[in-house]
């Protein structure tokens, strides 16, 4: 049974890297683009916004896991569990979340920066919806959860983050003489 305990929690360790990785990508950059896109920004500041968030971004989120995890399989150790028994890796977290995190920052850079460029905030809104839907649904299969609570977890909590970035860079993005 322990052998089969030991899986769950890599399989777990592993899901939550990825699941965070991919929604903190879709979610920030999604901000940010958005957030700058609705300040009044041209495509050419919008895209270095976006590139240097989605590489700050992929750092922060591998290095996080990293030292996060490499915190927990130190705990594990000095609680006494063998080396070779510990659920944590921690590079293993980190490259999961800084790939998972550049994945789903991708999408919406790209959405932002299409051709649709007078409906861009709302293309890029739509977009998001659908990765966080997808993600959501993803994270409940692999984790053998309820899908439409993870769904609607999923896409609530981004909906409130990304339509703040909007209000902020509405509000801000106004010359006030």
């Amino acid at each position: 049974m322990e052998a089969a305990t030991r899986a769950l929690e890599k399989k777990l360790n592993w899901l939550r890297a990825a699941v965070l990785g991919a929604n903190d990508g879709i979610v920030s950059i999604a901000g940010v683009v958005i957030g700058v896109a609705s300040a009044g920004a041209d495509k050419g500041n919008i895209m270095l916004a976006g590139i240097a968030a989605v590489v700050a971004g992929a750092i922060s989120m591998g290095g996080g896991e990293y030292t996060s995890v490499s915190a927990q399989k130190d705990a594990e150790l000095a609680h006494g569990r063998n080396p070779k028994n510990t659920s944590a890796h921690p590079w293993a977290a980190a490259f999961s979340s800084f790939v998972a995190f550049t994945a789903g920052a991708m999408l919406p850079l790209l959405a932002i920066l299409g051709p649709w460029d007078n409906y861009r905030v709302e293309v890029t809104g739509a977009a998001v919806v659908l990765a966080l839907a997808i993600t959501g649904f993803w994270a409940a299969k692999v984790g053998n959860s309820p899908v439409f609570k993870s769904v609607l977890r999923n896409v609530l909590v981004s909906i409130v983050t990304v339509g703040l970035a909007y209000g902020i860079g509405t509000v801000l993005g106004v010359a006030v003489l």
